[in-house]
């Protein structure tokens, strides 16, 4: 519409608690009923840029913009070395004049900021160093079906400070869910994305904090998180970090300090014997796939909210 302000999802801290619990809603009802959605964003394109390795993120965006009546268009990372063979702001500026919506995995979180403020259209993170927002949104549209509501429910991320776990401390704060993060030292989330989080907590209740002991997060836990100890561009640092992270590894021993009704949670892939082992990512009490197949609701959700659904 016109003076229409267009929206990006590059932080779920830019959302507020109504906004995300609408996001979470949509998402609900978009898997509940995915007939009532087939088509509303037909004619529309949305182009995807990975610079890293994707299955989930990439195949959820793809199959749900077919869903949904779209076209998506995929460009791999020789198809544009975003900031190398091309500026960022000339390949967003460009993108904004054929598409309707950008999906952008990336290195530097700057990239996408950068992108955001030169196009016209918007941009969604499909992953940063920094955050992993649409992780976080399945992830918790996960546990809500679970365990049916999450004010109050407590979470134990057991592992690296990494981009997803800065994404599930943004999220707890909108929700009023209680995030305990186990990190070694020196390997905690990032102190900005923490204190930002922890005052979004303020108004919902939340409580967000993080220890160095993983018994001290995961006893009496309702979910219990873990991410690989080595995330993408980190490879140099793996045989320092196996070192580093050696106890931190969710087992059945560690498991069995949560609530007994409590859940596994895991974004994918899983580097199996390092932070999990096999007999708990393989469990009954496993949600790995119910995560994953989340991650294309959400994915539906952020596309319809973000190019005009609902319709003013």
């Amino acid at each position: 519409a016109p003076g229409h302000t267009k929206r990006d999802l590059l932080s779920l801290h830019n959302l507020t608690i109504a906004e995300f619990s609408a996001l979470l809603d949509l998402a609900e009802d978009v898997k509940q009923h995915p007939e009532s959605f087939r088509g509303l964003l037909a004619g529309r394109t949305l182009a995807l840029i990975f610079e890293k390795p994707s299955l989930r993120t990439r195949v959820t965006f793809e199959v749900g913009m077919v869903q949904l009546g779209g076209h998506p268009i995929y460009l791999a990372p020789a198809d544009i070395a975003l900031g190398k063979r091309e500026a960022v702001k000339d390949v967003a500026r460009n993108l904004a004049r054929w598409v309707d919506a950008v999906t952008v995995r990336t290195f530097a979180h700057h990239i996408l900021e950068e992108m955001a403020a030169e196009a016209n259209i918007p941009i969604i993170n499909a992953l940063s160093d920094l955050l992993h927002p649409l992780q976080a949104m399945a992830d918790l549209l996960t546990l809500r079906e679970l365990k049916g509501g999450l004010r109050g429910l407590r979470l134990a991320y057991v592992g690296d400070g990494n981009n997803v776990a800065n994404a599930l401390a943004q999220a707890a704060a909108k929700t009023g869910m209680h995030l305990t993060i186990a990190s070694p030292r020196g390997y905690e989330p990032a102190a900005s994305v923490f204190m930002q989080a922890r005052a979004d907590a303020l108004p919902s209740g939340a409580q967000i904090s993080v220890v160095q002991e993983p018994a001290d997060a995961v006893t009496g836990a309702d979910a219990v998180y873990t991410d690989v100890w080595t995330s993408m561009g980190q490879e140099l640092e793996a045989r320092d970090r196996q070192k580093r992270f050696a106890g931190y590894q969710v087992n059945a021993v560690l498991m069995a300090l949560a609530r007994p009704d409590a859940v596994f949670m895991h974004c994918l892939p899983a580097h199996r014997g390092d932070e999990v082992t096999d007999e708990v990512l393989d469990g009954p009490r496993s949600v790995v796939l119910e995560q994953a197949e989340n991650r294309l609701h959400v994915a539906k959700a952020v596309l319809l909210a973000l190019m005009g659904y609902p319709r003013n």
